[in-house]
């Protein structure tokens, strides 16, 4: 029989006690959790984070002093271990969120979700999934990208390292199609399609899903609707 998987290490950081307790609490209500630490600012978060080597971290967004996006920069780039951040936030369009998505977040939570909706979503992030519907990321991606279009194209090149095939599936990605939709799209197997997205997060050096819809936003390889997101 094979020995039980080591329970999900989670750091919470946020800037209010009982938003940190009440956290700390409903996790610690899982057998399969273990909060090995909390922060109460940016700077922090990042110090509890090399000290305990999280899988996990749920990340305020606004904290005095060193923010949400600057300790989810620090804490993405390479070199670090890399934890996967999920932003807490009070509502879903905020401009923060983007910010931090871009600065290497895999997806964001409401602070008022339930507690099934909170062991779901830390769960998922740590298989290593994407965090969020995609058709919630592109939501909020597409409206901040239509609001704020960005000039640099630094993420563009490697666009060109892609197959035309996997330019497709990028695309699709960033449309918010899942899997089983771009199979069916391509009428290829699933397997097929999982394949395709784990070379495209390989060459564009891309954690996730979340990322990769970033990535088709900034650099224009797919262009937010003139639509109001619905």
């Amino acid at each position: 029989m094979s020995a039980p998987a080591a329970p999900v290490r989670i750091v919470v950081a946020d800037d209010h006690q009982i938003v940190r307790s009440g956290f700390t609490a409903l996790l610690g209500t899982q057998p399969d959790f273990t909060v090995v630490g909390t922060a109460e600012d940016g700077a922090e978060a990042v110090r509890v984070c090399r000290q305990t080597a999280p899988d996990v971290v749920l990340m305020d967004v606004r904290m005095p002093g060193v923010d949400g996006i600057e300790a989810t920069r620090q804490l993405a780039s390479p070199g670090s271990d890399r934890p996967r951040v999920v932003i807490l936030t009070t509502f879903d369009l905020d401009e923060y969120v983007y910010d931090a998505l871009c600065a290497g977040a895999s997806g964001f939570l409401l602070k008022d979700v339930t507690a099934e909706q909170l062991f779901h979503a830390v769960r998922v992030i740590a298989a290593g999934e994407a965090l969020l519907a995609p058709t919630v990321t592109r939501r909020l991606i597409s409206e901040f990208a239509r609001q704020r279009p960005r000039t640099d194209n630094s993420r563009g090149a490697g666009l060109e390292t892609l197959t035309p095939r996997e330019t497709q599936v990028l695309r699709l990605v960033a449309e918010g199609l899942s899997n089983p939709e771009i199979a069916a799209r391509f009428t290829v197997t699933e397997e097929t399609v999982k394949t395709h997205v784990s070379r495209i997060l390989a060459k564009l050096g891309l954690r996730d899903r979340t990322q990769a819809v970033v990535t088709a936003y900034e650099t224009g390889l797919v262009v937010p609707s003139t639509r109001e997101p619905g």
